[in-house]
């Protein structure tokens, strides 16, 4: 397994965000985490991710304990965020090129990696190009590629289609899963579109009210539930239809480049 969560709780005051939870994410899948807004997926999120240190319980990601260890699960991971973190004045190569230099990626295989990225993404005849006159799906494949520069283990995305068309969205998945197979790199995601879970997903696990009311693969969330879909399944789950959250709600940018550039 590549991430594993024992008995994690976070609290704030006399409020409980998350409520003694446990997972694991196996090396090489693609794992979706779903929650309703105020459901504990953000809080979660930000301690697997060494924003946040849990109250209780432990995490351990690429065999690094979190709390312990967040040096080297930073390395172990990339993340794609909601809002876009480019630098719109520089070109991808330069966007591509300033990640490598911030993640040390040695300097005699960086532009090599580089190319590779690019030209999985189809962006390498673009690479010169100012990101300001990309499109909205062309800057999600650009993060995507940067977010695997460094080779981590593990590459979050949240809400990585959010905005987008769904011909776009469908790309984005084709590479994301292309990506998932030529790097071997786990994925996980969250997402309010749950045709895509049903798409890629290996493995899901539903939050609500700080606590995971199930997990399991899609078939088997669908038949413990007696839905014929994921999203009724939800649905039934939770009483809550997953587009109603406000997707503004997973703000774990907010002091991203401070944090990771430590």
């Amino acid at each position: 397994m590549i991430i594993k969560v024992d008995n994690l709780s976070k609290k704030f005051k006399n409020f409980v965000a998350v409520d003694n939870i446990s997972f694991v994410v196996e090396s090489g899948s693609i794992f979706a985490f779903l929650g309703p807004n105020g459901a504990g997926k953000t809080t979660t999120i930000k301690m697997l991710t060494t924003l946040l240190r849990p109250s209780s319980g432990s995490v351990f990601l690429n065999n690094f304990d979190v709390d312990k260890d967040p040096g080297n699960v930073r390395k172990s991971f990339g993340i794609v965020f909601q809002d876009s973190s480019l630098d719109e004045e520089l070109t991808a190569f330069e966007n591509m090129n300033l990640h490598g230099v911030l993640y040390n990626v040695p300097k005699d295989i960086l532009k090599d990696r580089i190319k590779q990225l690019l030209e999985i993404v189809e962006l390498w005849e673009r690479r010169n190009d100012q990101v300001k006159k990309f499109s909205g799906g062309m800057k999600r494949r650009l993060e995507i590629a940067r977010g695997l520069l460094h080779h981590p283990k593990i590459l979050f995305l949240d809400e990585p289609t959010l905005g987008l068309d769904p011909q776009t969205r469908n790309h984005i998945w084709n590479y994301i899963k292309n990506l998932n197979q030529e790097e071997g790199v786990t994925v996980f995601f969250t997402t309010h579109y749950l045709d895509e879970v049903e798409r890629v997903a290996s493995k899901v696990a539903i939050i609500d009210r700080g606590k995971i009311i199930i997990q399991g693969t899609i078939g088997e969330l669908k038949e413990k539930t007696g839905a014929d879909s994921l999203e009724n399944a939800f649905i039934n789950l939770t009483g809550k239809n997953i587009r109603e959250e406000d997707s503004s709600s997973i703000d774990m940018m907010r002091n991203r480049r401070r944090v990771f550039k430590h």
